[in-house]
C-alpha cells in the first residue's frame, strides 16, 4: 500500500546528448592574402564608376590602405573651418524650423463661453424659475439660445464688471497687459505736471468705466467724524476735505502718497459746507449752528470770522452756492428764499423767493440763470441780472425734491427726489417749455436722491444717497445709461457719501463718507488732472 503522506515529483525526460558546438574556422593567412590581392584587381575594373560607389565598395569589400589613404587626402582637400560653420547654419535653419513649427502648432484659446451645441437653433422656456431673470417683458416667454446665451453674457459681464481676464484670448489678454503699461505710464506723466491742463480725450465709452481706485486723498490726516465737503482746486492740483471734526484740510492729489499741505481747526464749529472761491485763493466754511461762517485766505495764511452780514435776516446758513461770476455768494435762506451777498462788502444786495423751501440750486454754465429745485417738486428758472423768475415747471412724477445739477456744457439738467428717482433734462427744455418731459429717469437709486455733481466734460453724471451704503452710480450722459463696475459689488469702499466731486478734467473723481474718509479713484479715459 502506497504511503499517502509521500510527494510525487515530476517525471522528468530522459536527457539528450548536448549537440557540440561548431569551432571557427583557423585563420589562414595565405587565403587572406588571395582575397584581398582579388579585391584589388576588382576596384582596378570599377576604377570608371562614381567615387561614392567606389568608396562603398572598398568598404564592403576590403582594401583598408586605399581607403585610408583616400579619406587622409580628402580631408586634407577640405578645411575644417568651412564644415563647422556649415553645421551652425544648419543648425540655425533647424532651430528656426522648430520654433516656427511650435507656434504654428500652439492652440489658440477660445473665450470660455463657446460652446458648439449653441449654434443650434433650439427655443428655450423662459418660465422656468431658474430663468425668470432674465426675463425684459412678458414677450420674452420663450426665447432662442443664441438669445439666451447673448443675455447670460451680458449679465455675467455686469456682474463682473467686463469681461474677466480667464475668459479673454490670449491674444486680448497680451493687448491689454500692454495697454495697462501704456496706462501707468501716462498716469505717471499726469502726475508730474500741475496746473491748468487742456482736454484731449476722445468720447467716453459707456458700459464699462476704465478706473484705478487711488489711496484715499485725505490718508494721511482722516477726519474723526463725518466728512460733509470734498472738492477740487478749480486749478492746482489740490484736493480739500471738511467736516463734524471742526477742520479744514488741503492734500496734494499724486494718487499714491497723498501728502497734507495744511489743515486748519476751527474751534467750535462743524462745518457743515466748504468751498473754494471762483479764483481759488479763499476757502468759504459755514457751520451747522449760527449764520456766522469764515474766510479762510490760502495766499496769506489767514482766517477771518464773519459774525454779521448786513441785510440778512435769517438764523442761521449752511447751505451756499459760489456764483460763476465769482465775488459774490448764493446763500440758501428758510421759507424758500435765496440771497445774495457779495464777498466785498459782506452784505446782501437781493434777495428772491420760491414757494416752499429750497432743496437745491444749480447755476447755468454762463452763470445768467439759476435752477432752482423746492421740496414741493417744482423748478424754478431765475434769471441773475434782473432777479426775476422767467420759467417753471413741475419735476416729472416728483413728490418732494432733494436735489438739483447743471452739466458745464449747457446740454443737461438733473433733478433729484425723495423716492431716490433722477430725472435727466435737456436745460434748452427747461428754459422753453412749461412741461419739459426729462430725457431720462435713472431710477438705480433706491432711497433719497441727496448729491447730484456733472464730471467737466458733461459725460458722467454722479449720484449719491447717504442713507445708505454704496448707495452711489455713476451715470454714461451721451447713452444715458448706468456704468456697471462702480460701485465693486460686494466690497464695501464708498459707504454713505454725502458729497461728490471731480477734478477739473476729469481725470480724479472723489467723494466724502461717513467713515471721514475721501475714497479716491483715477479715471483711465482722461489723460489729464
Amino acid at each position: 500500500m502506497e504511503d499517502m503522506n509521500v510527494i510525487k515529483l515530476p517525471v522528468t525526460e530522459e536527457r539528450r546528448p548536448a549537440k557540440k558546438r561548431a569551432r571557427p574556422p583557423k585563420f589562414d593567412p595565405e587565403e587572406e592574402e588571395k582575397k584581398r590581392q582579388k579585391n584589388v584587381k576588382s576596384l582596378a575594373v570599377l576604377g570608371e564608376k562614381d567615387s561614392s560607389v567606389k568608396l562603398l565598395e572598398e568598404l564592403v569589400f576590403g582594401a583598408e590602405d586605399e581607403l585610408v589613404e583616400r579619406l587622409v587626402e580628402q580631408g586634407d582637400e577640405e578645411p575644417t573651418e568651412t564644415l563647422l560653420v556649415e553645421d551652425k547654419d544648419e543648425e540655425s535653419a533647424e532651430s528656426e524650423d522648430e520654433d516656427e513649427a511650435r507656434v504654428q502648432l500652439q492652440p489658440t484659446r477660445k473665450a470660455a463661453w463657446v460652446d458648439e451645441d449653441d449654434e443650434l437653433e433650439e427655443v428655450v422656456d423662459m418660465k422656468h424659475r431658474y430663468r425668470r431673470d432674465l426675463i425684459r417683458g412678458e414677450a420674452e416667454s420663450t426665447m432662442s439660445k443664441q438669445k439666451l446665451r447673448q443675455r447670460m453674457r451680458e449679465q455675467f459681464q455686469k456682474s463682473m464688471g467686463g469681461t474677466p481676464s480667464w475668459a479673454e484670448s490670449s491674444v486680448k489678454r497680451r493687448t491689454a497687459a500692454d495697454d495697462d503699461d501704456e496706462e501707468e505710464e501716462e498716469e505717471d506723466d499726469l502726475l508730474r505736471r500741475t496746473g491748468n491742463f487742456v482736454a484731449s480725450s476722445d468720447s467716453l465709452p459707456s458700459g464699462v468705466l476704465r478706473m484705478k481706485k487711488c489711496l484715499h486723498a485725505n490718508s494721511a490726516r482722516p477726519s474723526e467724524d463725518r466728512l460733509t465737503t470734498v472738492q477740487f482746486h478749480p486749478s492746482a492740483q489740490v484736493v480739500m476735505t471738511a467736516g463734524l471734526d471742526q477742520s479744514v484740510s488741503l492734500f496734494q492729489v499724486d494718487g499714491k502718497t497723498n501728502p497734507k499741505i495744511q489743515s486748519i481747526h476751527l474751534e467750535q464749529f462743524p462745518v457743515h459746507t466748504a468751498r473754494f472761491s471762483r479764483d481759488g485763493e479763499t476757502v468759504i466754511a459755514t457751520g451747522l449752528k449760527n449764520k456766522m461762517f469764515y474766510l479762510y485766505d490760502m495766499m496769506e495764511g489767514r482766517v477771518t470770522p464773519v459774525h454779521t452780514v448786513r441785510g440778512l435776516n435769517e438764523a442761521r446758513v449752511k447751505e451756499f452756492s459760489v456764483c460763476p461770476e465769482g465775488g459774490a455768494l448764493l446763500l440758501t435762506g428758510t421759507n424758500g428764499y435765496l440771497h445774495l451777498l457779495t464777498l466785498k462788502t459782506k452784505e446782501v444786495v437781493r434777495s428772491m423767493k420760491i414757494n416752499g423751501n429750497v432743496s437745491g440750486v444749480a447755476f447755468s454754465h454762463d452763470g445768467a440763470k439759476v435752477f432752482v429745485n423746492s421740496e414741493e417738486g417744482e423748478v424754478y428758472v431765475w434769471d441773475m441780472r434782473s432777479s426775476r423768475c422767467v420759467n417753471r415747471f413741475t419735476d416729472d412724477g416728483c413728490v418732494k425734491g432733494t436735489s438739483i445739477a447743471a452739466s458745464r456744457n449747457g446740454q443737461y439738467l438733473a433733478c433729484g427726489s425723495q423716492s431716490g428717482v433722477v430725472n435727466v433734462y435737456s436745460q434748452e427744455a427747461c428754459l422753453n417749455s412749461a412741461n419739459p418731459k426729462p430725457l431720462k429717469a435713472v431710477m438705480n437709486l433706491l432711497t433719497t436722491a441727496t448729491s447730484l455733481t456733472f464730471n467737466p466734460t458733461s459725460e458722467i453724471l454722479a449720484i449719491a444717497s447717504r442713507a445708505e451704503d454704496e448707495a452711489i452710480r455713476l451715470v454714461h450722459l451721451p447713452s444715458l445709461s448706468v456704468f456697471s463696475n462702480f460701485p465693486v459689488s460686494k466690497r464695501k469702499i464708498v459707504y454713505r457719501a454725502s458729497c461728490l466731486d471731480f477734478s477739473p478734467h476729469s481725470g480724479f473723481f472723489s467723494l466724502a463718507n461717513n467713515k471721514g474718509q475721501a475714497p479716491l479713484f483715477r479715471l483711465l479715459h482722461y489723460k489729464d488732472f
